[in-house]
């Protein structure tokens, strides 16, 4: 049976490697992206989330059966905050109520395995407590520290990201609604987001001994495109606030037998 999907980020990676797996299996897709798809939207800020709610809501006619709140950006930047963590909260909590007219409602986000790295603790606390003007401001002086200092941006927004879906995957609005809300963390996925990483063997190489992916190594987005799909399908009617690891092995690796 087809279904009605929304794809955050679908312009490109793996998002749209996830549209174009679902539109072959014969599903309908709305995709959101800044430019290129069915609705151009600016998730960094509110009128662009507001814009994206209003323009999906128009689209599907005010139903849905899945969301996937896969945009992102890797760049050590402010902005990269206001996208990862607080445009991908805005998604699911915005399109949510559309979810109410499916016979088998789903949602997931992208985070990554990044999240296991050592967050900024003071960015951490400003994600999970919903401010954003404060973590964006935190996330401006840590864009202007450069290097390492700038580079947490990424994993600290992926890490609260996580947190979040775990906190409230099993509350009343998603689990009590019989909504399944969970997440994937891919490792190093070849997309343009990650290119300027995995351009030559030295910077694999590089990135490897950081990101360890034992089993079979870096992938390509319709790899985790098949995982959302599942994730999104009528047959995931259990899986609730896990965050799911696509790796290759890294946080086998990194974590041991520990679980967080």
């Amino acid at each position: 049976m087809s279904r009605t999907y929304v794809i955050t980020g679908a312009a490109s990676g793996i998002g749209k490697a996830t549209a174009t797996l679902l539109t072959e299996r014969g599903h309908r897709v709305i995709g959101v992206d800044l430019r290129g798809t069915d609705i151009d939207a600016d998730l960094a800020t509110a009128d662009g989330r507001e814009t994206m709610v209003a323009k999906v809501s128009e689209l599907s006619g005010g139903t849905i059966d899945a969301i996937i709140a896969n945009a992102g950006l890797l760049a050590p930047t402010a902005t990269t905050v206001a996208v990862n963590f607080f445009g991908t909260v805005a998604t699911l909590e915005g399109l949510r109520p559309l979810l109410a007219g499916s016979s088998a409602p789903r949602a997931v986000a992208t985070a990554s395995m990044a999240s296991l790295f050592p967050p900024d603790a003071a960015l951490l606390d400003l994600l999970l407590a919903g401010d954003e003007p404060g973590a964006l401001a935190r996330g401006a002086e840590l864009e202007a520290a450069g290097g390492d200092t700038a580079s947490r941006i990424y994993g600290t927004t992926k890490q609260a990201l996580a947190r979040w879906i775990r906190r409230n995957a099993a509350t009343a609005e998603w689990a009590g609604a019989g909504v399944p809300l969970n997440g994937v963390a891919p490792g190093i996925v070849l997309t343009p987001m990650t290119a300027e990483l995995t351009g030559s063997d030295d910077a694999r190489k590089a990135v490897l001994d950081t990101v360890p992916m034992p089993l079979n190594g870096m992938f390509e987005p319709r790899d985790v495109a098949y995982l959302l799909t599942w994730l999104t399908s009528e047959e995931n009617a259990h899986l609730c606030g896990q965050i799911v690891f696509i790796d290759g092995g890294s946080d086998a690796v990194i974590r041991g037998d520990s679980t967080w």
